[in-house]
């Protein structure tokens, strides 16, 4: 490894570690300030973690913090990434849930309100932008993201339908807790969280990408030297005001990589025609990054 590739990996390593405290910050605002005063459960693990501590105080003798719980149940997914994803990430990824687990213990509760639609808006808002910026860095919050990292390499399907029925335990625990009004107010909660994990992370939306160009060669060195994906070309097609000889190239990106494509089109051709549409569903390989 050379000096440019160790001093950009050592920056990466920084930006996911600043990240890693920025989401304990985020989760622990959002647990002491908005989840906790409103009665209001996580998804995930997190949610696990208030449940279990909601039902110890309510019929147990000992009890164990939210914040403990929340490390605790982690370890298994820790052990699990460390064999199945890679050492780096599960590094990472336990820097995030170690942090989060003690800034959710040291951050001093405070209830600004007990309002339970606000504290479902505005909980799942923090968690959702902290999730979805750990994601977007290349670092994961633990819990079913783990598994769905496993489970999406070893069969190539999605974790939504277990990350759904997960949930809506969860969701029914909150009422049977805390009365079913609880119930919605939680599910709502998860509702905000997912859509703006859907916001601020981007690497998951796919997008379909047509360029029409008389400059086809330079066009794809200059997007496959940006972006590591394939292009599909299209010869011999023909402009109708012109009449002019003309190439289509075809090819999938994420929305992550928006900027890489556009400043790609700019250097190689900057009068051709780009039309981008939103891609619902994808057979075969697409390449993604390693976590």
């Amino acid at each position: 490894m050379n000096d440019f590739q160790q001093l950009t990996r050592r920056h990466r390593d920084v930006t996911k570690a600043s990240t890693a405290f920025i989401y304990a910050i985020l989760v622990s605002v959002a647990m002491n300030f908005f989840w906790t005063p409103g009665h209001i459960y996580s998804s995930g693990i997190t949610g696990l973690a208030q449940l279990i501590n909601s039902l110890m105080t309510k019929f147990l003798p000992i009890q164990f913090s939210t914040a403990l719980l929340l490390f605790l149940l982690n370890v298994p997914m820790f052990i699990i990434a460390w064999r199945s994803i890679g050492h780096r990430f599960t590094i990472f990824t336990f820097l995030a849930v170690a942090l989060s687990s003690i800034m959710i213990k040291v951050v001093a509760p405070e209830s600004l309100t007990h309002d339970p639609i606000i504290c479902a808006i505005f909980g799942g808002a923090v968690n959702g932008f902290g999730t979805g910026m750990s994601l977007r860095n290349g670092i994961s919050t633990g819990g079913l993201d783990i598994i769905g990292i496993v489970l999406r390499r070893k069969t190539g399907r999605s974790i939504g339908t277990i990350n759904m029925a997960f949930n809506s335990l969860i969701v029914i625990a909150a009422g049977f807790i805390y009365g079913w009004p609880y119930a919605f107010y939680s599910a709502l909660g998860l509702l905000v969280n997912g859509r703006v994990i859907d916001m601020t992370y981007t690497r998951q939306q796919k997008m379909q990408v047509m360029i029409i160009t008389s400059r086809p060669k330079t066009v794809i060195d200059s997007v496959q030297n940006r972006i590591r994906r394939g292009v599909t070309i299209v010869h011999n097609a023909e402009g109708a005001y012109r009449h002019d000889d003309k190439t289509i190239l075809f090819t999938v990106i994420t929305r992550y990589e928006m900027s890489e494509l556009t400043a790609a089109m700019a250097e190689s051709d900057p009068h051709a025609f780009v039309s981008i549409s939103d891609t619902v569903k994808i057979l075969g390989h697409f390449y993604e990054p390693e976590p």
